[in-house]
């Protein structure tokens, strides 16, 4: 048995103490805290950088300024639209539509996949070459039927979208439902859990990853294709401005739809990451304990 023994004025270090006494000297909070708004920061230069190049080459006779006129240009551009209040129109516009091909698409995958998964497994492994290949259809190739259906007004805009989303969210989440550990439902049956509790407190919990998945691919999906779907037939949203003003050979306003779409991108991302941090919120916490 090995004694511990320590001098007189000295105490004996603690576990948590000799850990930070062999990882070295802390540093104090106040210099902590600048780091990541500096990595932040950091993570501009290139944007930034780009831009600077984007202004110099029409000025330095790079490229023509009439296709690719300077940031400045288009910035002006944007002022006067945002001014007018009509880029807020066609963003909000856009951003409707595909939210309610969107919700739509949830309210039909989510529950139609759990009931497949979870009480017909045979009859999905059956259909699920069928879905693959519904899947597989590129939507743009089905604009002509959508329009021969519905017209070109909000209805053919609505299914064009609806029909894009509902199929990675409806694979997701019966890749999900039925990828969850048998182990857990045999420990929820063993318990006494009726059917309706394992899917309420096992499966749904287990199959979430799967499902925000499915839902940033279907929202992506759904906001590529309703640009398209703008374009085709619109009389507002951010398709409709770009290609509105590529017929109306006003080059810089195509930016300003680009660039729009690019940030409202983003934003869509940004959301997604969000609920994904709240809904998931147990396994950072997982990690941290």
């Amino acid at each position: 048995m090995i004694e511990q023994h320590s001098t007189k004025g000295e105490l004996a270090a603690t576990p948590i103490e000799a850990q930070n006494l062999l990882s070295g000297p802390a540093v104090p909070p106040s210099k902590q805290q600048p780091e990541p708004l500096l990595r932040q920061f950091m993570g501009w230069y290139g944007i930034i950088g780009f831009l600077i190049i984007w202004q110099l080459a029409p000025m330095l006779g790079l490229c023509d300024p009439l296709f690719i006129p300077p940031p400045t240009t288009i910035g002006a551009d944007a002022l006067s639209l945002v001014s007018r209040g009509d880029l807020f129109i066609h963003a909000a516009t856009s951003a409707q539509r595909a939210l309610l091909g969107l919700v739509a698409a949830l309210a039909v995958a989510i529950p139609l996949a759990i009931f497949l998964s979870g009480w017909l497994p045979r009859f999905t492994r059956f259909i699920n070459p069928l879905l693959s290949l519904l899947a597989s259809i590129n939507p743009f190739a089905l604009f002509p039927l959508f329009i021969l259906l519905f017209g070109v007004g909000e209805l053919a805009k609505f299914a064009i979208i609806f029909w894009s989303s509902l199929f990675p969210v409806l694979t997701a989440t019966i890749n999900g439902v039925g990828g969850v550990n048998p182990l857990l439902v045999k420990t929820a049956k063993s318990m006494g859990a009726s059917r309706a509790t394992i899917f309420r407190k096992v499966v749904i919990p287990a199959s979430l990853p799967s499902l925000l998945v499915g839902l940033r691919m279907g929202a992506t999906t759904a906001f590529l294709f309703l640009i398209a779907a703008e374009m085709l037939a619109a009389n507002a949203g951010l398709g409709w401005l770009v290609h509105n003003s590529a017929m109306n050979n006003y080059i810089p306003r195509i930016y300003v739809g680009v660039v729009t779409i690019a940030l409202m991108g983003l934003l869509l991302s940004f959301l997604i990451d969000r609920l994904e941090a709240v809904v998931l919120g147990y396994k950072e916490e997982v990690k941290t304990n």
